[in-house]
């Protein structure tokens, strides 16, 4: 028996479609065993792959680490190992640019089993009780904020994506150039619109997470509308959790949906696995069309393949989450995935978080912006 070990994050959509696509794999391929660990959302975002590379054959990883991979070594270019069939179709059926995230240096380091961006999300048996609808522009948003129903990830790399959402649709995405993350114009308006948003939240969001701010919104009544958090179709199938969530795209500003981050996860093989034969197969199985349309969407997964998000049967159990969302995703931003960009990640949240929470000089913001983003570029080129 081959026994292999993968890592993933710690909520259902993370963990249980790899428990349940890997049960399936060993049923298929009983010399063949996979067991998964499971790490905190930070962790997930924070961890270096390197490190657990040497320590897992199969990782879960997020798409900026993949410049970092391909540079290090530590994961495998996918694309060498898998047939140029099962590529072009993954290629072709990428959600949004999710296929692409993991592209560098012209290889596919992971594949796209798991497509996000933030999304909007609601109660509606709150607006109903009040009489209220789920907002159409930021004016609206902004009136429902007033009313003390509104509700977003605050900590701080949730409202650096934010800020770049802000940024992308006010007309100019971040990082055009390689002396400013951001233009003092954009990025000065871009704050202040989304100062004046946090201002109307209740602080306790600083502190959360996208998952928990769904757990506050359908385990209490207070919170009725989320104007983006990267989603989780968990939230919108029935019997999940105590109330259920219904799914939008994103609000319209200036007459144009807004522009949110792309995330999602992809499925890496570690370079440093004992068993890559049997670690590229079971990555090919759990990214196939069938498996993503099936046993990894019914078990809490939210699929990285374009047919499983228009598959009418998925999306009869997640009240369309996936019909209603996929026009976000296609339009969503992708990050910078250079070796040394997680430099930038890791410490540029806590600037825009403190700026959101006690207010401040937008310019000297945008300056230890720049600061950092000149570090990062510094240490890619190490």
């Amino acid at each position: 028996m081959k026994k292999l070990k993968g890592i993933t994050w710690n909520h259902t959509r993370g963990l249980l479609p790899m428990v349940a696509t890997s049960q399936r794999f060993t049923e298929l391929n009983p010399g063949i065993e996979i067991s998964w660990e499971k790490r905190s959302l930070q962790e997930f975002a924070d961890a270096s792959i390197e490190d657990l590379a040497k320590r897992f054959d199969l990782l879960v990883i997020d798409h900026p680490w993949t410049g970092f991979g391909a540079h290090t070594n530590a994961i495998l270019p996918l694309s060498d190992y898998l047939s140029p069939e099962y590529i072009k179709d993954q290629e072709i059926n990428t959600v949004g640019r999710s296929y692409g995230s993991y592209v560098f240096s012209d290889k596919l380091w992971a594949l796209p089993i798991d497509a996000a961006t933030p999304v909007a999300s609601a109660r509606l048996d709150i607006l109903d009780k009040q009489g209220l609808k789920v907002p159409q522009t930021y004016d609206d948003l902004l009136a429902l904020a007033k009313k003390g129903l509104v509700a977003f990830a605050g900590i701080p790399v949730d409202v650096l994506m934010s800020f770049y959402m802000y940024c992308c649709s006010l007309g100019e995405a971040p990082f055009q150039s390689e002396e400013k993350a951001v233009s003092v114009e954009t990025g000065t308006k871009a704050l202040q619109m989304f100062r004046i948003l946090a201002q109307l939240i209740d602080p306790a969001n600083f502190n959360r997470n996208p998952i928990q701010v769904y757990e506050a919104m359908v385990n209490s009544d207070e919170i009725a509308y989320c104007p983006f958090a990267y989603g989780y179709s968990n939230y919108s199938r029935i019997g999940y959790s105590k109330n259920l969530l219904h799914f939008y795209d994103l609000v319209r500003l200036n007459d144009q949906p807004m522009i949110s981050s792309l995330g999602g996860t992809g499925l890496a093989v570690s370079s440093f696995s004992l068993h890559i034969p049997e670690a590229i197969k079971y990555a090919e199985f759990t990214g196939s069309s069938q498996v993503q349309q099936n046993i990894f969407a019914d078990n809490g997964g939210q699929p990285g393949h374009l047919q499983a998000w228009k598959s009418d049967r998925i999306n009869g159990i997640t009240h369309d989450y996936f019909k209603n969302t996929l026009p976000a995703l296609e339009r969503a931003f992708l990050r910078p995935r250079y070796s040394g960009h997680m430099y930038f990640q890791d410490h540029a949240g806590d600037v825009v978080r403190d700026y959101l929470m006690n207010g401040g000089n937008e310019e000297t913001v945008l300056t230890e912006l720049d600061a950092l983003y000149a570090k990062s570029l510094n240490l890619q080129a190490k």
